[in-house]
């Protein structure tokens, strides 16, 4: 059974899909290789970050591109957070605001 990708909201569904031309055709290639395999895709593609937090990972001439995902029952996957990484390391701000989203979602469920 696949598995449902869906966005947190509208800003981060166009913050996606504004992310630099290849760097988004890889992010929805990873996106497709998600839906098919859920939480048995790992490196290169999709990376654990903490308190059931994940990453995608899109790499491409423009730049590294980050998607920062949780899983939900019923084979879903919420999209938190989408950005064009500048450094090494996963922002601080970019990891709390997708942990308080995630929150919002698991208490609402």
């Amino acid at each position: 059974m696949p598995w449902n990708i869906e966005f947190y909201d509208e800003s981060v569904e166009n913050a996606t899909l504004a992310l630099p031309p290849k760097i988004l055709a890889k992010m929805l290639h990873i996106f497709e290789l998600i839906e098919m395999a859920g939480a048995k895709l790992g490196e290169p593609y999709t990376k654990p970050l903490k308190e059931g937090l994940f990453e995608v990972r899109a790499k491409a001439q423009e730049g590294i591109g980050r998607s920062i995902y949780c899983y939900q029952k019923g084979q879903k996957i919420i999209i938190l957070h989408s950005f064009v990484k500048k450094d090494q390391k996963t922002p601080k701000k970019a990891l709390e605001l997708a942990l308080k989203r995630k929150k919002e979602i698991d208490n609402a469920t």
